[in-house]
């Protein structure tokens, strides 16, 4: 029976060349299997291609792999260097063996590669890197286990001479059993752990006023964070406060159900923004202040990519409130987008504000009177799937049942431009040909402007 599996796969190396590991995290629909091991003296591009190797062929072929790794070396290998290694013979390539190995374990199968950041705070690939570690400790252990049992064995002297009665001897035994039982138990190359996938949980809310919906989505991959905030003005560095912030969870491009709602006192008077917000000093009066929240918030928000209209605006906020409660600039620890930017760029000299935006992409109208955070972040969510090219469902069965009216909502805009084509003669051909096996030579990996 035919399954969608989330695997995440990472290499790690204590020298390049040196002890290294790898680890598979992969995600059933009822499991999550947790797969490492390691080998002395290699190098890291070989664990991060054996973590491939090995998570992909503990999937069953008709499986549909979604493989996340922080490794543009095997992405672009596998899905754009590939072939024209093959054409040449493998000529020049490093780590023919187990390329090749990959590219076996990859036929017939259906796979989608897609890269994250590494060490960014992505929980599937925090893991994954967690067991590659794991993988090199078992191996380092079993590398001394063997060294120790040959010194054993090189200084074994005759019992006889310094232990007439064997008593040292039926104790050693005794140990030696224990000992091998306990490491058959650790010491196999490959681990693998298997545990129940159980429902994702929420964070837990610390004060009334703080509401976090749950996930009604079960998604698998890089949390993104459409996010918006209210506050008293336009100037954090002149004492203006954020009064309400709003974020909804969106991961492969499908909203997961999920977001964070929080009302909050600034301890200062809103002044005009009430007119924008329509948020009173009197409905903020008994609202938590910043460093109440903050902790909560900024687990919710950590590790993900934010998306904002204006991001410039809400991130200064929000860095300012979280150093002010003692906790790192959010920017620090999130990637960011702006939308914003993205539409001038999309729409140059046109009106690009979130309701501009609205009306071009034709999303469906909700009551603006005044801004709200959740609110606008539900508009934003719409607008930037549009913008970017639609939502991408990854479930055969929801797409033949969206309506026809809402498949139409997203208007796709494409321009036809008539560019010159600078053709290079064979001298500069031949020129660039040097410098790329020059360059591959140097590094140990494959240039992006090679000819394929």
């Amino acid at each position: 029976m035919t399954q969608t599996i989330t695997l995440y796969v990472d290499g790690a190396c204590r020298g390049n060349p040196g002890l290294g590991g790898w680890g598979a995290y992969i995600i059933t629909a009822d499991k999550k299997h947790e797969l490492c091991g390691g080998e002395d003296n290699t190098t890291n591009n070989r664990m991060e291609l054996t973590a491939a190797i090995e998570g992909i062929r503990f999937c069953a072929p008709t499986d549909k792999l979604i493989v996340w790794t922080d490794s543009t070396y095997v992405k672009r290998g596998i899905t754009e260097w590939i072939e024209g290694w093959k054409k040449k013979n493998w000529k020049d390539v490093k780590n023919p063996d187990l390329w090749k190995a990959l590219d076996e374990v990859c036929k017939n199968r259906d796979i989608e590669w897609n890269w994250v950041k590494g060490h960014a705070g992505d929980p599937g690939n925090e893991k994954a890197d967690q067991l590659a570690n794991q993988g090199a400790d078992q191996t380092l252990k079993n590398l001394k286990n063997s060294m120790n049992d040959d010194t054993k064995k090189k200084s074994e002297s005759d019992w006889l001479l310094d232990d007439p009665f064997g008593f040292d001897l039926i104790e050693n035994e005794a140990e030696a059993e224990a000992e091998a039982e306990a490491e058959a138990e650790l010491s196999a190359e490959i681990q693998i752990t298997e545990t129940p996938v159980t429902p994702a949980t929420d964070i837990v809310s610390h004060h009334p006023h703080i509401v976090i919906t749950p996930t009604t989505r079960e998604q698998h991959g890089p949390r993104q964070l459409i996010l918006d905030t209210e506050t008293t003005g336009f100037y954090y560095s002149d004492g203006d406060r954020i009064v309400e912030v709003g974020a909804i969870e969106m991961i492969n491009r499908k909203l997961t159900g999920s977001s964070i709602h929080i009302y909050i006192n600034p301890k200062k008077p809103v002044g005009d923004s009430v007119n924008v917000h329509g948020i009173t000093d009197e409905f903020l009066a008994d609202k938590p202040e910043y460093q109440e929240i903050s902790a909560v918030l900024f687990d919710y928000l950590k590790g993900s990519e934010i998306i904002a209209h204006n991001a410039t605006f809400d991130m200064n906020f929000l860095d300012m409130e979280f150093t002010r409660s003692g906790l790192p600039a959010l920017s620090e620890v999130c990637t960011v987008v702006d939308t914003l930017a993205l539409a001038k760029n999309k729409h140059p000299g046109q009106k690009n504000s979130l309701d501009a935006l609205v009306r071009r992409y034709d999303i469906p109208q909700r009551d603006r009177t005044y801004h709200g955070a959740l609110l606008d972040a539900e508009i934003l969510s719409d607008v930037y799937l549009a913008m970017t090219g639609g939502q991408v469902s990854l479930n055969i069965d929801a797409v033949s049942s969206t309506s026809e009216q809402d498949a139409q909502r997203i208007e796709l805009q494409t321009e036809q431009l008539d560019l010159p084509v600078i053709v290079p003669s064979v001298e500069e051909l031949a020129a660039h040909e040097q410098w790329v096996q020059q360059y591959q030579e140097k590094n140990g990996e494959p240039c992006i402007f090679a000819q394929v």
